[in-house]
């Protein structure tokens, strides 16, 4: 005789990286989850920092994979603070750490059909889309499921001039004209 087993809980799962772009795709994942009594599943994807072909070229540096995972759950740790206010979202569901390429761990994360997967779209100039790929792209090309990409917040913009104008010692407000 077979065993009965209940329809297993839609899912949110949401990128998260500590990004403005993160938080805000993180919010929102949160949202969702609520909206459609779903569990919310927040994954932080993290590589060795030369690459998974790197550390398997060098063996010396598997050593250091338990510490380099530990970073990567106190950096979810910290975003799910900086967005809930605790390391915990109040919503059903578990967070999750995983080892891989982002997009690839997304997609992989959020392979059922009822699943949503939420991404960030972050703010991409030319230089930065030709040196590194965008997750939200593969995400969108790659999903089985629903994907929701948020756009960056535009304080996010803002933020950035500033930084920039402090970076190269200019004036934080633009002279503004005067009549």
């Amino acid at each position: 005789m077979s065993e009965y087993r209940p329809p297993s809980a839609a899912r949110v799962v949401v990128g998260v990286n500590g990004s403005p772009g993160g938080a805000a795709a993180l919010g929102r994942a949160a949202v969702e989850a609520r909206r459609r009594g779903a569990e919310l599943w927040p994954v932080l994807a993290w590589e060795p920092p030369e690459g998974d072909l790197a550390s398997r070229r060098f063996p010396a540096t598997n050593a250091l994979v338990p510490h380099w995972e530990q970073l990567a759950r106190e950096q979810l740790a910290c975003a799910l603070r900086d967005v809930f206010g605790a390391a915990d979202t109040g919503l059903p569901g578990r967070a999750l750490v995983v080892r891989g390429a982002p997009g690839r761990a997304l997609v992989r994360t959020a392979d059922r059909e009822d699943d949503v997967l939420v991404v960030g779209t972050g703010g991409r100039g030319l230089l930065r889309r030709s040196l590194w790929p965008s997750v939200s792209r593969y995400c969108l090309a790659h999903a089985t499921c629903p994907v929701l990409a948020i756009p960056p917040s535009p304080l996010e913009a803002e933020l950035a001039a500033v930084r920039r104008r402090n970076t190269w010692g200019l004036p934080l407000m633009p002279p503004t004209a005067t009549p």
